[in-house]
């Protein structure tokens, strides 16, 4: 009878560099974001100003934290991309793109809370300009997605179980184009919601989506977090049918993307989201 003898392995212990030194430029970011978050939720304490009946603070405050997680996550899978692409000049170059399109971004969130302006859907003439801008930047922070995707895919020495691989792959890739509808639909219209009233202060609970009516955050909030969901779908089909079945994965992927599609057919149908569990 074969044992296995776990009590006298060497157990490494977990660190920040272990988990984020294939990346640390944007593991920097990330946590840089993450520290920002004090002093913009003490603004918001101290500060009564509203935009949309809630705190003008609380869009910076949303951002900072959902550019952290997106910052750790391309961190945490950057040690997956082919050996020397972290080297090379282009990429150097890129991530150092997607990281001032990051804080130009965080910057201009402030700002206009700090002015007790809208930062988005505003309409007057510096402000449409500031936002046709943000959304370029927007587009350039986004593709680090689908740039990490290709170069997983490509990569045959990730030393991943083949199901965890095209997770990892298949939740990247879909975060642009996914990202690109919903969101470039949504600045089209002259704010989030369709139909119901024009205010977030009744909205779902922790993620303020309209409750009387449809709300184009809710697409476009599934469409960022591809590339969490179908990772976690990947390691559980690892740990139920193996490393080699990519079905489920596949399946999972399809109906995430229906999920998206419904979420945002149902928004611009002027339905609200899940309004029984505000």
């Amino acid at each position: 009878m074969t044992t296995l003898a776990l009590d006298h392995a060497p157990v490494r212990p977990m660190s920040l560099n272990r988990i984020f030194g294939s990346e640390r430029a944007l593991a920097a970011l990330g946590f840089l974001l993450l520290a920002l978050l004090l002093p913009t939720l003490f603004a918001g304490i101290v500060d009564g100003r509203l935009t949309n009946d809630v705190s003008v603070w609380s869009k910076p405050v949303k951002f900072q934290f959902a550019l952290a997680v997106y910052a750790l996550t391309l961190a945490f899978f950057a040690r997956w991309l082919p050996a020397g692409t972290q080297d090379k000049r282009w990429y150097r170059i890129y991530i150092g793109a997607v990281i001032g399109a990051i804080l130009l971004e965080t910057i201009w969130l402030m700002g206009a809370a700090a002015n007790g302006v809208p930062a988005h859907f505003n309409k007057s003439p510096a402000g449409e300009a500031i936002y046709m801008s943000m959304g370029a930047l927007a587009v350039v922070l986004t593709s680090a997605s689908a740039v990490y995707a290709w170069q997983i895919a490509k990569n045959r020495e990730t030393g991943l179980p083949p199901v965890v691989k095209e997770s990892i792959v298949a939740g990247l890739a879909l975060v642009l184009p996914l990202t690109v509808i919903t969101a470039g639909t949504m600045s089209a219209f002259d704010g989030h919601w369709v139909g119901g009233m024009r205010s977030d202060a009744a909205g779902l609970a922790i993620f303020g989506w309209a409750r009387d009516g449809g709300d184009l955050r809710v697409a476009h909030f599934f469409s960022t977090h591809a590339m969490h969901f179908l990772p976690v779908v990947g390691l559980a089909s690892l740990a139920i049918f193996g490393r080699e079945e990519r079905r489920p994965i596949r399946i999972a992927t399809i109906l995430f993307v229906a999920l998206v599609a419904f979420t945002f057919v149902q928004a611009l149908s002027g339905r609200p989201f899940l309004a029984f569990m505000g």
